[in-house]
């Protein structure tokens, strides 16, 4: 839909109906509108800017790229987790661990080919979008102990309703669209109303946007960022197969060659965190060193 309608008014759609989702299903689940009241108030406004930054700026820079390259380049995001968790949180690493995050690093660099005929800026947005994203699931990980799945999930909701709405009140007239360059038109195309196919889809989008953020705000909220994180790699050789299946996109050998730095050493990371922790939890094992 990124040449039919503006970033923003899909974003919207997709958190309201998002809340709707939220608190008619997940907040019953964990106890009902008691869980709404917070005393992180700032904690939360942080999430929603992290969240709200790491959307814009994928999004923005999908609608330039291939799915398959984007994703590729976003999933440096669980290697900067890792790093987050290790200087932000005090979960500890060692040198193979590190080795990984500076391999991921230069898959990316890959992946953008700067210096080359092929490069293009809009490859920087999905890096954007990354480090946005490890800062949310970082701050995910440190409110865990006090704020529920549920409730981190709606407030990020909320804070997207409030942003869009006064991005589409700013610039929903299309102002400043029409440049040709697909990444900022997405960005500043006037407000439509959607056809009716298109709003059913945005509704679909809705109760997706639903269900997993409150599905990832639980996992980080209870377990080690670093090890939920390379479970998201889950998304690559999905975003190949429907880049292939509705955009007819296939990733040449770069981009392959990349992606499988970028991936190779995210699995890496989680290798070894399921490792250590099997070390841990048999003592025969003897006490194991962070490596």
């Amino acid at each position: 839909m990124s040449g039919d309608y503006p970033l923003h008014e899909i974003v919207f759609m997709r958190a309201t109906v998002a809340i709707i989702v939220t608190l008619a299903i997940f907040i019953p689940l964990e106890g009902g509108l008691k869980n709404l009241k917070t005393n992180k108030w700032r904690h939360h406004l942080l999430r929603g800017l992290c969240v709200f930054f790491a959307n814009t700026c994928f999004f923005a820079g999908l609608a330039t790229l291939k799915l398959a390259e984007a994703t590729s380049i976003f999933f440096v995001s669980p290697l900067i987790i890792t790093l987050f968790a290790i200087v932000f949180l005090g979960e500890k690493a060692g040198p193979r661990r590190w080795m990984a995050v500076l391999i991921g690093l230069v898959g990316v660099l890959i992946m953008m080919r700067p210096g080359s005929g092929t490069f293009q800026f809009a490859a920087l947005l999905p890096v954007a979008a990354a480090t946005g994203y490890a800062a949310l699931h970082t701050l995910t990980r440190k409110m865990g102990g006090s704020e529920s799945a549920s409730t981190m999930a709606l407030y990020i909701q909320i804070f997207f309703i409030i942003s869009s709405s006064m991005i589409g009140l700013t610039f929903g007239d299309g102002r400043y669209a029409g440049t040709g360059n697909a990444s900022i038109d997405f960005l500043f195309r006037a407000w439509v109303w959607p056809q009716t196919g298109d709003f059913l889809l945005m509704i679909l989008i809705g109760m997706a946007s639903a269900g997993g953020g409150y599905l990832i705000s639980q996992a980080y909220r209870v377990a080690q960022a670093s090890a939920i994180a390379p479970f998201e790699y889950v998304a690559m050789p999905l975003s190949i197969l429907w880049g292939v299946l509705v955009f007819s996109e296939w990733p040449d050998a770069i981009a392959w060659f990349g992606t499988s730095l970028i991936v190779g050493a995210g699995l890496f990371v989680f290798w070894r965190e399921a490792s250590l922790s099997r070390k841990t939890a048999n003592p025969e094992h003897g006490v194991s060193k962070r490596t």
